[in-house]
């Protein structure tokens, strides 16, 4: 399976970080970073925030943009409106650079995501040296009180900590571990394969107090629109933003779908079989 072959090389990859650069060196190195930027805050603002990516490949697409000058396209993307921004940092699948979330963080003044295969405590504490401000955490690559630890350490550190989830067991996985962020993957890592209505399915298992991000599929204002009758506070979007020859009008558009959907509250076409009510405090 995909995820166990990336998750077994990532374990390896730490091994060898450690011996290079120990955590009490990143820890020493974190201290001197600047406080976190407010991720939860910044995607949960009225209407649908974009959380926008940083991506140059995808293992089910290959490379999606080796040119990609990470600052430059940050810089576009805080023009379009978008809320946040998340980073790809795992070289071997993903094709990231090493200066990538820098590079970034010194661009823009939005909260930045982390998004590697995070499994240890370490690549906690590297985050935080790193000066991002969430990481992600899939709960499918850990046991539940592992994701619970790291749930809890990155909390401590003041980072924002986005738990993925793409089944039923995985929200409560997700929940139990006092997630405060979830994001939906509708794209299944095993097959690859994308389904839009996972969001539908599994936001409705989220308390509202409980913000929910809906990753992987998305490219066009309907389908934005449709994340956000169906409960999602946010979006995350990739490899459509990579692709466009105009991401900050993409954001735009994608922005401007997910309020008027905030709007309306009603059921959107092709969601008349099993609609949604808003599960957000906030109003549009």
């Amino acid at each position: 399976m995909f995820l166990e072959v990336i998750l077994a090389h990532k374990r390896g990859e730490i091994l060898r970080k450690m011996m290079e650069l120990p955590q009490a060196a990143l820890e020493d190195m974190a201290a001197f970073m600047p406080a976190p930027r407010d991720f939860t805050s910044a995607i949960t603002t009225p209407g649908l925030a974009v959380i926008a990516e940083v991506k140059r490949r995808s293992p089910s697409r290959g490379p999606l943009g080796s040119h990609i000058d990470a600052a430059r396209l940050s810089l576009l993307y805080e023009a379009g409106g978008a809320a946040a921004i998340s980073v790809l940092t795992d070289s071997r699948h993903f094709g990231a650079r090493e200066r990538d979330l820098e590079a970034v963080r010194t661009s823009v003044g939005l909260p930045i995501l982390r998004k590697d295969f995070i499994v240890s405590e370490y690549q906690v504490w590297q985050t935080r040296a790193m000066g991002a401000d969430a990481v992600l955490l899939i709960a499918a690559a850990l046991q539940q009180a592992e994701l619970a630890r790291l749930v809890s350490l990155a909390s401590s550190l003041g980072l924002c900590p986005l738990v993925e989830v793409h089944s039923e067991g995985e929200v409560n996985a997700a929940l139990e571990a006092g997630a405060r962020v979830v994001g939906i993957n509708n794209r299944d890592l095993g097959s690859f394969g994308v389904d839009l209505e996972t969001t539908r399915r599994l936001a409705e298992m989220v308390p509202e107090e409980v913000a929910v991000v809906s990753e992987s599929g998305i490219s066009s204002p309907d389908q934005a629109a449709s994340m956000r009758s169906w409960g999602a506070d946010a979006i995350l979007v990739g490899e459509a933003l990579v692709a466009s020859s105009d991401p900050a009008g993409l954001i735009r558009s994608l922005r401007k779908a997910g309020a008027a959907a905030a709007s309306r509250r009603l059921p959107l076409p092709g969601n008349d079989r099993h609609p949604v009510p808003d599960r957000r405090r906030r109003g549009p």
